[in-house]
């Protein structure tokens, strides 16, 4: 799905739960409909004011971060950096889990297919079968490590 359309989509489910457009929630929408990784709401807060669209309070970031995962619109992610972050559902091209630099803080997406062929055996070996998953990998990344 692109950006634009999750955006459009986004926008449907919250005004079908009752909420009002608004700038502030538009502005976050649009910035998560292009991250192609997750965010904390501090970054969130960080990137709507460097780009000058406008001005997000810290609050108001918070509340449509609550709104959206309410709704289903974004998934927490959790990092172990004492910090949540954020990202939109539905509206990557494939799945993906997070590498992080336990040096740096940087948070990388990635991808492995064999990787998910191993969580689908795993599922019907197990008593369970598995609804979702996430996978957080620690370590140092290249530029830290080198």
């Amino acid at each position: 799905m692109s950006a634009e359309a999750w955006v459009r989509s986004a926008e449907e489910r919250l005004a079908e739960a009752g909420h009002k457009r608004g700038g502030a929630r538009r502005a976050v929408l649009e910035l998560l409909g292009i991250q192609e990784c997750a965010l904390t709401a501090l970054e969130i807060e960080d990137a709507l004011r460097d780009a000058a669209s406008r001005r997000v309070s810290r609050a108001s970031v918070y509340r449509i971060l609550d709104e959206l995962e309410r709704l289903g619109l974004v998934q927490r992610v959790e990092t172990g950096q004492a910090m949540v972050r954020y990202e939109r559902t539905g509206g990557h091209e494939q799945h993906h889990h997070h590498l992080v630099c336990d040096e740096c803080g940087v948070v990388m997406p990635f991808s492995d297919p064999a990787l998910e062929l191993a969580i689908a055996g795993l599922s019907e070996r197990l008593a369970l079968t598995v609804s979702e998953h996430e996978i957080v990998i620690h370590g140092s990344c290249r530029d830290c490590a080198g």
